[in-house]
């Protein structure tokens, strides 16, 4: 076997460390961060020394140190033959605060949060649209957007502050990524009665139930999406004016859950006489715990039964009664 055939791709590398293959190209052009065996007639392969010079690369402008110092400090990595990632901080920067506690969590996450760390929106927007091609959107929400989403939160929350710019970025991203899969999820939604999405007034976490709002979109039912902290009026006019088969009530916190404006929503008919019907009231977001749903609510775990679970009330609603 050729010397060509160890190591790994140009690809796979900057998948790993979460920067686009032109960037990787770009860094070996402009400041011979490449690999070290460049076999003729093969494409190049990145051993372990190439993998742990490119890290440190990673690691060092991702604290603000400029490319071509972090190039220099990153090929002494690589001669030295050790990973300095943990040895060297940044200058200005603790080597505490330099990395994000993923913990265990997939590839994909660890990749997603340095490009989040960098401030790289491209790397960010591209790889979030590569795991929604790949797994579809409930895996990329609930095996990477969220988790990765948590992992940058809990950064700046014990770092004072350090790191708000890079959640902000990367949920404008994670956003933009959901609202695109919303509007393209199905080309004709189906007929019948809409599924009311809203915040609860107090409200203002709104990247969960833009991912159901998406989940929803791709099974091609009818959605209502108003956002963060609907006011208790505004939500009791939709509900009206809309006549939803179901509606879901987002709260991240207990102090934001409104079980009073539940119960109201819940016990909302509308409909002709002789017909009246109320909605399915879903209590979405970990804001609920702690207490039993009252008739006609759920209070789904997660995004996969969530979207089971609207997606069943519709199928029964065709079938009609008795079926």
């Amino acid at each position: 076997m050729s010397d060509g055939s160890h190591g790994i791709t140009t690809g796979s590398l900057a998948r790993r460390l979460g920067v686009s293959p032109t960037t990787v190209r770009s860094w070996d052009r402009r400041y011979g961060i490449g690999p070290a065996a460049r076999p003729d007639g093969h494409h190049r392969r990145w051993g372990p020394g190439d993998v742990a010079m490119l890290e440190e690369m990673c690691r060092l402008t991702a604290s603000g140190v400029p490319p071509a110092e972090a190039a220099r400090a990153a090929l002494r990595t690589r001669t030295a033959g050790v990973a300095a990632r943990d040895d060297a901080p940044a200058p200005g920067r603790s080597a505490a605060g330099s990395g994000l506690p993923l913990g265990a969590v997939r590839q994909e996450c660890r990749g997603l949060a340095r490009a989040a760390v960098r401030l790289d929106g491209p790397a960010v927007e591209g790889m979030l649209q590569e795991v929604l091609e790949r797994y579809g959107l409930v895996t990329a929400w609930e095996d990477v957007m969220a988790p990765t989403l948590h992992a940058v939160g809990r950064k700046w929350e014990s770092s004072d502050d350090r790191y708000v710019e890079v959640e902000h970025l990367l949920s404008w991203h994670i956003s933009t990524a959901l609202r695109r899969a919303t509007v393209t999820g199905s080309a004709e939604p189906s007929a019948g009665p809409p599924v009311v999405l809203a915040c609860v007034p107090a409200e203002q976490h709104t990247l969960p139930l833009e991912a159901l709002t998406a989940g929803l979109a791709e099974q091609g039912l009818p959605i209502r999406m108003f956002g963060a902290a609907v006011p208790a009026e505004a939500l009791d006019a939709a509900v009206r004016r809309s006549g939803p088969a179901a509606v879901a009530l987002w709260s991240q916190a207990r102090s934001t859950a409104d079980h009073a404006l539940a119960r109201h929503v819940a016990a909302t008919a509308f409909g002709v006489r002789g017909a009246r019907r109320t909605p399915l009231v879903m209590l979405a977001g970990p804001g609920w715990l702690g207490r039993t749903p009252a008739p006609g609510m759920v209070r789904p775990s997660g995004l996969r039964e969530a979207i089971g679970l609207v997606s069943r009330l519709y199928a029964d609603h065709a079938a009609g009664p008795g079926a």
